[in-house]
């Protein structure tokens, strides 16, 4: 007999840990190739986790809710063949990771400098690992690293998770002052134990609600929970400014209207105003680059990739952001299919960790829904998202050199929110006049 291994997968270049949803298998338990071991989660996506090899559970190393690292052994199989132990990994070839590698590889991605990354007392190994998430947390929210090190972590060795950070955040203001002098002392394990103390004793004892008249009190999913503080987070972070721009889209309309049922014939596919969207939005970031950043601190990053974001609806009504990678680099057809397959596997909870990282810039069709018009939340680390509203006819005026006349057209809102910590009204204007003057001039002639 022989033991494998099973690993925590890498769930994308950004996830470095994963929540246990539910276990499908117990020790005990035979399990094929393939076959679902386990559902696990991050604030991505939600995915399953196969086995590697066909054999027994034999042991299972972490329960349900737990918070795990990528590249941690989470369960044991038990196979025929020879007495040795084996790492399998699923979705990549690579050995399961080393902790002081994966650990210096995280280090670097996070906005404090190498040495204030430091090391602070744990039960098991002497350090304690602080995730990019939490780091980044504490960076925006002014946490010093001493402050840092006094929150009293529930994960994994000690580990501070972000819950952790987040309920410490809650109750910062009543202990603010006793936080800013820990500060300015030296840390030991004797002053940390004390000042957890004090911030467990000043928390007010939760007070119970009651409703009145007629009500249906609704528990929160755990997407919606991480929708909430994903957009509560986003609004602390950026500077939010929305512009909003009419948008004559007639000759758009004609044009598909002519050519849809040809395109499915051809292509096997329907071809959506999305991808149409998309292709003008790609133009014009080649244009104004600054649209396609990010912002780290005093540093603007640009970014060369062009990802495109599509807000998706679930089938329990949550929004989910799957992106076209590259998305200058395909023609109409391949952002058409590239956009129907994502929306259908969000709709079918299919989609991949990997699905949804590494986006640049968001679109979201509001317009699907009939509302005309949006005042969208930024993506964050992303700097701007744009909303696309429902086409509409409309009697407009229409002017030429013959004189004015007034005309039945296809029209709609285009809204653009910009963080205005680094896109200013003109930049951000410009940019979103330049997207409807695309959609405007589309070629009716044009082959797809």
């Amino acid at each position: 007999m022989s033991v494998v291994e099973l690993i925590m997968p890498r769930l994308g270049e950004s996830i470095v840990e994963a929540t246990i949803l539910k276990w499908h298998k117990k020790p005990g338990d035979k399990v094929a190739m393939d076959e679902a071991v386990l559902d696990i989660a991050t604030d991505k996506v939600d995915s399953e986790v196969p086995s590697t090899s066909d054999g027994v559970i034999s042991e299972i190393l972490f329960k349900e809710n737990d918070v795990v690292p990528v590249g941690s052994v989470i369960a044991r199989i038990q196979t025929e063949g020879e007495q040795t132990a084996t790492h399998a990994t699923v979705e990549t070839k690579e050995p399961a990771s080393r902790p002081e590698h994966e650990e210096a590889e995280i280090m670097e991605e996070v906005p404090y400098s190498p040495h204030e990354v430091r090391a602070s007392k744990s039960s098991s190994n002497g350090i304690r690992f602080y995730s990019p998430l939490v780091l980044n947390i504490a960076s925006s929210e002014g946490i010093s690293m001493n402050e840092l090190e006094q929150i009293e972590g529930t994960g994994q060795d000690g580990r501070v998770s972000k819950k952790d950070i987040m309920n410490y955040l809650k109750n910062r203001g009543t202990s603010s002052q006793s936080s800013s002098a820990a500060a300015s002392q030296p840390v030991t394990s004797q002053t940390v134990e004390r000042k957890q103390e004090i911030i467990r004793t000043s928390e007010p004892a939760p007070v119970p609600v009651s409703y009145s008249g007629n009500v249906e009190i609704i528990e929160m999913d755990r997407m919606r929970k991480m929708i909430a503080k994903h957009m509560v987070m986003s609004k602390a972070t950026s500077a939010h400014v929305t512009s909003i721009a009419e948008c004559d889209v007639t000759n758009m309309v004609l044009w598909r209207n002519k050519i849809k049922k040809d395109f499915e014939k051809r292509e096997g596919e329907k071809l959506t105003f999305t991808p149409l969207f998309i292709e003008a939005i790609v133009r014009c970031i080649k244009k104004y680059p600054w649209l396609n950043s990010s912002v780290d601190g005093d540093k603007i990053i640009i970014r060369k990739d062009i990802n495109i974001g599509m807000a998706t609806a679930m089938p329990t009504g949550n929004l989910i952001v799957p992106v076209i990678k590259s998305a200058d680099q395909l023609n109409l057809t391949g952002l058409a299919k590239r956009v129907n397959h994502l929306a259908n596997a969000a709709r079918n909870n299919k989609l991949k960790p990997d699905d949804t990282a590494g986006g640049t810039f968001t679109l979201t069709n509001v317009g699907t829904f009939g509302s005309i018009l949006g005042t969208p939340i930024i993506n964050q680390p992303q700097v701007a998202i744009m909303a696309a509203g429902a086409i509409k006819k409309r009697p407009m005026v229409i002017e030429s050199e013959q004189g004015d006349s007034i005309a039945i057209r296809h029209m709609m809102y285009l809204s653009l929110s910009y963080d205005h910590r680094i896109i200013d009204g003109a930049l951000g204007s410009t940019f979103l006049n330049a997207v409807a003057k695309e959609l405007e001039n589309f070629d009716v002639n044009r082959s797809w």
